[in-house]
């Protein structure tokens, strides 16, 4: 400041800033609804809005009231957590007037893969099917009950929850091979397989029993692959070779 004068860039941004504060406050006047935060972050107002909506969903409950034999069974059932209307439909109308209007009741196999079909991004434990193999043509009501669906005949090997694996190992060099050849399966991880783990190999010594060229069973297993164990220096067979379709990656 010189002379006791203001410098003419304080003068300018003095007024941007006036400008600004201005303007904000005309858009928040103009465009902020006037319900908004009265009870909180958002537009009270939408509140009423909601409840003036059409009433679509009846909720488990009224299911109960007039299906109590089907709740039983689908309570202590793998189903028990999904709700009627997620498969039946929006059932407001039914609960009503139960005799003139009734649900829809898939009885097709198009239904069911859209929480069963093979998918990598679910859970370890979920129940999946490749729907392209898994009794093809055929509607899941033929052998699994909706409300219950336990298999009719338990999957063998570890194939219910790990299909994809499966399929890939059936045409792999490993095909003969059982799953517990090279995993330690405790009893306990088919009923809660996140809380009692597989064991995996660690170290390429246990890969080494079949492979290695000096190993104990050189004699017994002809024709398969060998290797000097000793020349794989700190990295891993699995480094290289997908276990489950070993064949050498280039």
């Amino acid at each position: 400041m010189k002379n006791g004068k203001v410098p003419q860039q304080l003068i300018v941004l003095g007024a941007v800033a006036v400008v600004g504060i201005v303007a904000f406050f005309a858009i928040r006047a103009l465009l902020i609804p006037k319900s908004f935060g009265k009870y909180g972050h958002y537009r009270a107002d939408s509140i009423e809005e909601i409840r003036q909506l059409p009433i679509s969903y009846a909720g488990v409950n009224a299911c109960t009231e007039c299906h109590e034999e089907i709740f039983k069974v689908k309570s202590s059932g793998f189903h028990r957590g999904v709700s009627c209307e997620v498969c039946h439909g929006p059932s407001a109308n039914h609960a009503d007037d139960p005799t003139s209007i009734k649900p829809p009741a898939p009885r097709q196999r198009e239904g069911c893969p859209l929480c069963h079909n093979y998918n990598p991004s679910r859970p370890t434990g979920f129940p999946q099917i490749i729907t392209i193999q898994h009794n093809p043509g055929k509607a899941c009501m033929t052998c699994h009950n909706p409300h219950n669906p336990v298999p009719p005949v338990t999957p063998k090997e570890c194939s219910a929850c790990h299909r994809s694996i499966v399929a890939q190992k059936m045409v792999s060099h490993h095909s003969s091979l059982e799953c517990t050849t090279c995993h330690q399966v405790p009893k306990e991880h088919f009923k809660t397989p996140h809380l009692n783990r597989v064991g995996k190999p660690t170290n390429n010594d246990f890969c080494g029993k079949c492979h290695a060229n000096n190993g104990p069973q050189v004699k017994d297993m002809p024709g398969i692959p060998r290797v000097d164990m000793a020349h794989a220096g700190r990295y891993l067979c699995w480094d290289c070779h997908y276990p489950h379709s070993p064949e050498g990656r280039p």
